[in-house]
């Protein structure tokens, strides 16, 4: 293969940077007993990191805090209680993305199998991603209102902190609304209409992690009510934990990108969930197991992130998302599988949908660039609203700078947007400001540190957009902007085996903010073909000293283009370990994330 060519202009090349390592976490993880390069890898995730370590490496549900702990928590608990006992009608109310539908799975579960309550005495409220929007809508208020019968609670889980007019008019109606969220709350603090808002951002809340998914934040409600129901007499003591239920958990917990750092809670149910799942007693598992090949088994963080969590989104960016809850709740495998055939549809055409949004953004984002701009804010006239967060994604990713991606909204004269932040801009925080300088520009949005969602009138697009510029100067001053690699490091040749990667394994889980290990290193290149049906994708053989291993390199190429290097050609490498499994045999393989000519 002679023929070459230069890499696309488009593409920006990122750097390959090393994870600057704290001394002090890489001492004590030495005398711990961690070898060289687990202390190594857990020295550079925790940066000033000064708790035990052992609930890190270690991760146990004995290290969760108790669910009393969080503000207002016993007292949604016995609200939920006493629905339970009295026989109310009771509304469930949820965000539309993984961690909204699993929220919802554990209440619903709990509910019905725990408690006893009757199916028909329960609502499923999802919001339409497009129609509705985010939380407590009021589309989805009327809808509430119109239910027969009308429910007498609602528990919400992963949205209504922010959602004060929609819960007032609820109250209004004589409906109590318990909140369970973990999304910054307003600047006023807990909804005052609300019955109850179980919250750890809550500046009132105890609870000690503040970084746990909305659906942990129900798992700890649920298992309060049930404590509160034994207590009362209401369920005998005999009555099953919530434990098994931390399997869904462990799924919204991964999929909602939050902290797998110095966050014992999020590791211990990570963990814990997956060891749930890999039993394959529910068929959603089985289900998605049959789909991905046996050589996919066991289930670990990133499958669930990079394959389950696509799925169950995907439902929601482009249409209801109840498809997805009824996979989630599947009691079959026949029934399991035909959701996951309308699951697999949709995210076909999500992909579709992405590929033509992110050429378009990346164009618009160039103009963006030229003006040396610290954020990247780009209306796409003719985008799918469902799509706009992963292409910010995109953006972060090739640009290193934080980006909002803005389409059409469904009400008249409206723009609706996702963003995505980098390390060192809290996004969340940066809105807050950015209402603060034009307040009518940014009448509505809510979020976290990573990811935020924005309402903005379409006539203040040049208001929002100068305000929301100037947040982000406040926050990331001097700080250098480019694409960025950060890597681990070299591993000599003879760490290239699966025992290096079984050390690698025992610090799982790996997600957000303890990121899977990428190690860099100059390889000779002595095979490679493109694969894939179009081509992108390219399988190597790489040498280092005298170890050859295979490799892959997936989305190397756009389709009908060559490789920019040869066999025989030195590349420097980004690249993950990966257990490559083919029928009952493993076997090491490289997985590059980016490579140029050394």
């Amino acid at each position: 293969m002679n023929a070459r060519q230069d890499l696309p202009s488009s593409v920006t090349q990122p750097r390959l940077e090393p994870r600057p390592l704290d001394e002090t976490v890489y001492a004590r993880a030495q005398l711990e007993g961690l070898n060289e390069l687990q202390a190594r890898l857990l020295a550079s995730r925790l940066p000033g990191y000064q708790g035990a370590l052992k609930p890190l490496v270690a991760p146990s549900l004995r290290y969760l805090a108790h669910p009393e702990k969080l503000a207002d928590g016993r007292r949604a608990a016995e609200r939920i209680a006493q629905a339970v006992t009295e026989g109310e009608s009771i509304g469930i109310l949820t965000d539309y993305d993984v961690d909204g539908i699993t929220s919802h799975v554990v209440i619903r579960r709990t509910l019905v199998e725990l408690f006893g309550v009757p199916e028909a005495r329960l609502h499923s409220l999802i919001g339409h991603r497009i129609h509705d929007g985010y939380g407590i809508s009021l589309p989805l208020v009327e809808r509430t209102l119109s239910l027969s019968p009308r429910p007498t609670l609602v528990i919400t889980a992963d949205c209504g902190s922010s959602d004060e007019p929609r819960i007032a008019r609820l109250k209004e109606a004589g409906i109590d609304v318990v909140v369970s969220d973990h999304h910054a709350l307003a600047v006023e603090g807990p909804p005052g209409s609300a019955y109850a808002c179980v919250n750890p951002t809550r500046s009132d809340c105890t609870y000690p992690d503040k970084t746990i998914a909305g659906c942990m934040v129900a798992w700890l409600v649920m298992s309060l009510a049930r404590h509160v129901l034994i207590e009362w007499g209401a369920l005998p003591e005999a009555t099953p934990k919530l434990s098994p239920w931390l399997s869904y958990v462990a799924l919204g917990t991964v999929a909602d990108c939050v902290s797998l750092g110095g966050s014992p809670a999020n590791r211990a149910v990570v963990s814990q969930g997956l060891t749930l799942i890999n039993r394959m007693d529910a068929a959603c598992w089985r289900a998605m197991a049959q789909r991905l090949g046996q050589d996919s088994m066991p289930f670990n963080a990133e499958t669930l992130a990079f394959q389950m969590g696509p799925r169950i989104n995907a439902r929601s960016r482009l249409d209801d998302p109840y498809a997805a809850l009824h996979f989630m709740l599947a009691e079959s495998d026949a029934i399991a599988n035909r959701q996951l055939d309308v699951l697999d549809d949709d995210n076909q055409s999500r992909k579709a949908i992405e590929a033509d949004m992110a050429q378009e953004a990346r164009a618009l984002a160039a103009v963006e660039l030229a003006a040396d701009a610290m954020a990247l804010v780009v209306l796409l006239e003719d985008g799918h609203p469902g799509v706009q967060g992963i292409v910010a994604s995109r953006l972060v990713h090739a640009y290193g700078r934080p980006a909002l991606v803005l389409t059409r909204a469904a009400q008249p004269g409206m723009l609706t947007g996702s963003g995505r932040s980098i390390d060192g801009l809290h996004l969340r925080d940066a809105l807050q400001r950015t209402h603060e300088l034009a307040p009518e520009a940014l009448p509505r949005f809510g979020g976290h540190s990573g990811a935020a969602g924005v309402g903005v009138p379409r006539e203040q697009l040049a208001a929002f957009k100068a305000a929301f510029l100037q947040a982000v100067n406040e926050q990331l001053g001097d700080t250098p902007l480019y694409p960025r690699l950060w890597t681990d490091g070299e591993l000599s040749s003879q760490q290239l085996t699966l025992a290096t990667l079984d050390d690698i394994d025992v610090l799982g889980p790996y997600g957000r903010e303890f990121d899977p290990p990428l190690f860099e290193g100059r390889f000779i290149v002595e095979a490679l073909r493109p694969v894939g049906a179009d081509g992108s994708h390219l399988m190597m053989e790489l040498s280092h000293g005298p170890v050859t291993c295979k490799a892959i390199w997936f989305r190397a190429l756009t389709p009908g283009e060559l490789p920019s290097f040869d066999v025989g050609d030195t590349l420097h490498c980004a690249y993950k370990l990966n257990r490559n499994r083919w029928r009952g045999r493993e076997s090491l393989q490289l997985m590059v994330e980016h490579a140029r000519l050394a």
